[in-house]
């Protein structure tokens, strides 16, 4: 049994999953590393003495979920994205899952993703009984391409879940006109896009509902597991956070089969002070994403990241593409400079979605940028002197 483009999946196959930014982190303890993909230990330096403080006064308190801190950390997030409403919960997968739930997504239904994302982002519409369609991206954002969604709309279509890719939002005006005119849900994946902003309006508050990941990479990074979801609807609101705590509305008393999606409190202790310091960050982000263009734009060999008008990116991602990616790869890594691939294996061709009759040519734009794509360091803390370092590691590959 298998999942049809126009079906509901019997069996979901397991698809073991290593992203290979996580890899290069694991990589960065290496003494030949001059410059990491992600440096952890320099984001955990400002906030340390005072995180050790909350989770003393946390461990005192023995409230270890729904406690003071994630009931705070919610407040500041939403107030932050300029949503009515955010929900903590135990990782961004379960944030999508939820934000799906909540806006009636369910089985029988047809939800338009990208296929060029992280696997959650498919595993969420499966998990909530759907059927995930994909839709190719736009070459300059790399998020959803609008035309392409209007196309892969049938009358079980219920959603559309746009992937705001390495910090920059999707198209969410063509989005959400087409939503619209056909009565779909609008649902943001912004697990890649904590305070990107799409003509003054953050992620978060850009669609009917959205999901958030903490996991420790991201522009927000907890340490540990995290998600969010954020929404102006207030009924969509109640039923995230039903759902999240096991249909829960009494002591003794359940609703609805619900799950166990809670965020802990020592990881929202941590993602409080966190989110004091992303706006300072994601400026710091820009600051270097804007040396390294100034630096690499004159190679003609490469496609640098553009931010599109109206948008407000904070460079998740520094993801350059060139027909030589696995040649400089290989070149930066050997001269001590961390290097990440986001996604070297579209969606629709992992083996689950293979069975189900996608197959390789259904999306030529997300296939040949999964051929193209290296994403180069990034993180708040990355000097002057590093950006030039790597930028000349690049400048000298295609010198010789």
């Amino acid at each position: 049994m298998h999942l049809s483009k126009g079906g509901a999946l019997k069996n979901f196959d397991s698809v073991a999953f290593a992203p290979d930014n996580v890899r290069n982190i694991e990589r960065k303890g290496e003494q030949s590393v001059k410059v990491p993909l992600v440096d952890l230990k320099a984001g955990f330096e400002p906030i340390k003495e005072r995180f050790f403080e909350g989770v003393r006064a946390a461990l005192d308190s023995m409230q270890l979920f729904l406690g003071p801190n994630i009931r705070a950390l919610e407040e500041e997030f939403a107030r932050f994205c300029g949503a009515r409403h955010a929900m903590g919960t135990s990782c961004g997968t379960s944030a999508l899952h939820l934000s799906l739930l909540a806006t009636g997504v369910g089985p029988g239904d047809e939800v338009i993703i990208p296929s060029y994302s992280f696997y959650a982002t498919a595993e969420a519409v499966v998990h909530a009984g759907a059927t995930p369609v994909f839709a190719d991206i736009d070459p300059k954002t790399l998020c959803l391409d609008p035309a392409d969604v209007q196309r892969q709309i049938t009358p079980r279509t219920r959603a559309i879940m746009p992937v705001h890719f390495a910090g920059q939002t999707a198209d969410m005006k063509a989005l959400a006109q087409i939503a619209h005119k056909h009565n779909l849900r609008l649902i943001e994946d912004a697990c890649q896009a904590h305070g990107a902003a799409c003509r003054g309006v953050r992620a978060g508050a850009l669609g009917h509902i959205a999901g958030f990941s903490f996991y420790f990479t991201k522009n927000m990074g907890g340490y540990g597991e995290g998600g969010m979801v954020t929404t102006s609807d207030d009924a969509f609101a109640e039923r995230v956070r039903l759902y999240r705590h096991h249909g829960h509305v009494g002591k003794f008393d359940h609703e609805v089969i619900g799950y166990n999606y809670r965020m802990d409190e020592l990881q929202a202790v941590a993602l409080r002070l966190r989110l004091e310091r992303l706006a300072a960050n994601n400026e710091s982000r820009r600051r270097a994403a804007a040396l390294y263009t100034a630096a690499l734009k004159d190679i003609k060999q490469l496609k640098l990241p553009a931010e599109a008008e109206g948008n407000y990116h904070v460079y998740h991602l520094y993801a350059i593409q060139c027909a030589q990616r696995d040649a400089l790869n290989d070149f930066l890594n050997a001269n001590g400079v961390g290097t990440g691939i986001h996604y070297k294996n579209p969606i629709h061709l992992q083996k689950p979605f293979r069975a189900a009759g996608w197959k390789k040519g259904d999306l030529p734009v997300t296939e040949g940028v999964t051929e193209r794509i290296l994403s180069l360091p990034m993180y708040p803390e990355l000097t002057e002197e590093q950006v030039g370092y790597v930028a000349g590691q690049v400048r000298e590959f295609f010198k010789t």
